[in-house]
């Protein structure tokens, strides 16, 4: 058999070819022409869909509009006004520049194009079916910014048309993805509307309650009220943004929202390092939720990897890793029993001022009441050895203003005696427990209900892992090396992050081209896995060029030593040694959950507490 000739493949079919690329459901097209919308400086920008778009996709918006002799060369391929050469390719800063978007979405629909330029007369309008436009611009009624209605989308493919999902499903898709240019865009009005109905509202957001008004009809209030807010910036990198609080974790990754330079990414260095940073305070398998903004100097990010531009390539990728996973490791770890709920996080270099926070409820399950015992004091001199000298002394000897003990101090009052409110520190005082397992405490705001045994567990958590970092990591030698067979790769890998292991505690050599041999492991995973933890390390260290993988494993022995070391439930503390702990969570990293990720204190104000019981109405 003879080979094919080669030939030039025609205009419509690179276009379609193209479109398979870019155009994957209508919410694709839709986010082409909303970042072209974008682009033009538009304030507001109006989606009509019908039929969840297979009918009609309608983009308006009141940006600069296309001049009627650029409308034939905007739907040509390869076209565009946002770069010029490869010094513009190389630090992109508009979302679109491909010039593929429009000439892709109009070879697989029937497309209309309005447009009106800032200076011009009147509008302009071209109409493309299929292929190439075979008339010249036609003069039209329009106000200055530009239309664009998409319909029919793959009539002339109908094999494309077969895998698109029911109307409802596709029209989720969309507002997904209105959902997202909105929050990438506060200064922007966003309207969606399906079949007649509305389904997005969200008019341009300047100030912070407007913003915060916006969050809350996207997100839900849930999130805003339960969220710390992030301002930092260090090595040419700005953080800032909102990330929820471990306590309003969910069951998917479905509230994760990253926007680099703008544009919303996935990229999987990003959301490995948030993704570490709340590791330590994650239940289970929660997810975080986040919005978070990074902004960088654009030559040090690539967005030029993927035709849809939703992956971009960092030029210092463990510069960027670092400093996500830094900052946000350390608004979480700052985090204290105060109000209010949403705060700002210093930049980690310089060291920080404190971050003001407080946890709010969960509907993570607490532990059920267990039942009764007979009530066993804890000496005040064991409770001095858990929560610390200081902490006991401070309980004892100082009152709610600071003054000296008198014979009327707070941590000898009697359990029913409940202290003035008004010089409560954040936890309050305590007042009883209840059931062995909960501290009730009144501050200057209300009630504080915390559960003993899981605000202990963090308590005693914490001071292990400083203690470690102090010290360092304890290491033992092996009887017998562990043999790893490894690839080139991650041997290669081992010997350029020897430094690393050793910090942690291993000891590796290459004894072959693709042998490891383990000498040394931490003394805390003595019984641990080694080869499998080595080849775990590897990964990540070829995959992100960093790992936690240790330091979590680490933590997790940690972990686990805290909660058998901590006071446990049906323990009867006295009121000292209830005010020693709830003024050692006041200062320990974290407190707000115990080292698997639930809750340790909420709190109900007065206006909580008098709607209960309906006072007032």
């Amino acid at each position: 058999m003879s080979a094919r000739r080669i030939q030039q493949l025609p205009p419509q079919l690179v276009n379609q070819i193209a479109a398979g690329e870019i155009v994957e459901r209508p919410a694709s097209v839709a986010k082409e022409l909303i970042e072209n919308s974008l682009d033009a400086n538009a304030r507001r920008i109006d989606i009509e869909v019908e039929l969840g778009g297979k009918r009609l996709l309608r983009i308006r918006d009141d940006g600069d509009g296309i001049p009627y002799d650029q409308l034939p060369l905007a739907v040509s391929r390869h076209a565009t006004s946002k770069i010029r050469d490869l010094a513009d390719l190389e630090k992109v800063r508009s979302l679109g520049f491909r010039g593929e978007a429009l000439p892709s979405i109009g070879s697989v629909s029937r497309m209309l194009i309005t447009s009106r330029a800032r200076d011009a007369e009147h509008a302009w309008a071209l109409r493309l079916e299929g292929r190439s436009p075979d008339a010249d611009p036609e003069p039209a009624a329009h106000p200055v910014g530009t239309t664009i209605e998409v319909r029919d989308l793959f009539f002339n493919t109908p094999a494309r048309r077969k895998f698109l999902r029911t109307d409802g499903t596709i029209c989720r898709y969309i507002q997904e993805l209105v959902k997202r240019m909105a929050l990438s865009r506060f200064d922007v009005g966003f309207s969606l509307r399906h079949n007649g109905k509305p389904v997005v509202q969200a008019p341009a957001a300047e100030s912070d309650p407007a913003r915060d008004k916006r969050l809350s009809s996207l997100l839900g209030s849930a999130f805003v009220e339960q969220a710390l807010r992030v301002d930092a910036e260090a090595t040419g990198l700005r953080l800032s943004g909102w990330m929820a609080l471990p306590t309003y974790s969910r069951s998917q990754a479905d509230l994760q929202y990253l926007y680099i330079n703008g544009r919303m990414v996935k990229d999987r260095v990003a959301t490995h390092a948030i993704r570490r940073a709340y590791h330590d305070v994650l239940f289970k398998d929660r997810h975080p939720a986040y919005v978070l903004y990074l902004d960088i100097e654009p030559e040090q990010v690539d967005v030029n990897v993927h035709p849809t531009k939703h992956e971009v390539r960092f030029r210092e990728g463990r510069l960027v890793y670092d400093f996500l996973f830094r900052t946000l490791k350390r608004a979480l770890e700052q985090t204290r029993p105060e109000a209010p709920a949403i705060a700002s996080v210093a930049p980690p270099a310089p060291r920080p001022e404190g971050v003001l926070s407080h946890s709010a409820g969960s509907s993570s399950a607490l532990p059920q009441r267990p039942s009764p015992t007979t009530p066993m004091s804890l000496p005040l001199q064991e409770a001095r050895m858990l929560y610390g000298e200081s902490a006991g002394e401070r309980a004892q000897q100082s009152g709610p203003a600071g003054s000296p003990a008198t014979a009327t101090d707070w941590s000898h009052r009697p359990a029913a005696e409940a202290p003035p409110a008004g010089a409560a520190p954040p936890l309050g005082y305590a007042l009883a427990q209840l059931h062995g397992i909960y501290i009730l405490a009144q501050n200057a705001e209300g009630l504080v209900l915390v559960d003993m045994h899981a605000a202990h567990e963090r308590i005693v958590y914490e001071r292990m892992k400083k203690q470690l970092q102090t010290d360092g990591v304890a290491s033992q030698p092996l009887l017998v090396p562990v043999r790893v067979e490894v690839s080139l790769q991650e041997a290669g890998a081992a010997e350029e992050h020897a430094e690393a292991f050793s910090t942690l505690g291993f000891e590796l050599d290459r004894v072959g081209p693709n042998v490891l041999l383990v000498r040394r492991v931490p003394v805390l995973l003595k019984d641990a896995d080694a080869e499998q933890l080595v080849r775990d390390m590897l990964s990540d260290f070829l995959a992100n060029g960093s790992s936690g993988r240790l330091q979590e494993a680490i933590n997790h022995v940690l972990g686990d030593m805290g909660c058998r070391s901590s006071v446990r439930a049906n323990r009867r503390l006295t009121v000292p040694e209830m005010n020693a702990l709830l003024r050692e969570m006041e200062q320990t990293p974290n407190s707000g959950q115990c080292n698997h990720g639930r809750p340790t204190w909420t709190a109900l104000s007065i206006p909580e507490l008098d709607r209960l019981f309906l006072r007032g109405r």
